[in-house]
């Protein structure tokens, strides 16, 4: 899982900047401002997001037996980055509105995520 988990959160940061690139060089001429800016948070949600991944994977390469509650953290991340930034991405490029609905889905599985987290670190002993 570990291993999974820390390719999983390189991509998804390399998609990160990729994703910050093209809208910076790409789509700057061809959306709104708005849609823009919704595509950026997408990108800098799914840094961060990435970035807590990759915490989550040290965690468990350091813990021989991971609580159940930090594997499902990073589960977790991984879902909030597909929903949330995904959402923002369609939603972005579509204009169809009815995506915004979607990304507070996101938002929850981000916010259960770190809460998943605190709960394991609460039980991690070093």
């Amino acid at each position: 899982m570990t291993q999974i988990f820390i390719s999983l959160a390189a991509i998804l940061g390399g998609l990160s900047v990729a994703a910050g690139a093209f809208a910076s060089h790409a789509l700057r001429e061809k959306i709104s401002e708005r849609s823009l800016e919704i595509f950026e948070v997408g990108a800098r949600y799914q840094m961060y997001h990435a970035l807590a991944l990759l915490l989550v994977a040290i965690l468990m390469s350091r813990i021989p037996s991971p609580p159940t509650t930090l594997i499902a953290s990073g589960w977790l991340f991984i879902v909030g980055i597909a929903i949330f930034s995904g959402s923002l991405y369609a939603l972005s490029l579509t204009g169809i509105k009815i995506l915004g609905a979607i990304t507070p889905l996101g938002g929850v599985a981000f916010l259960l995520g770190w809460g998943a987290l605190a709960i394991a670190a609460w039980h991690l002993k070093f």
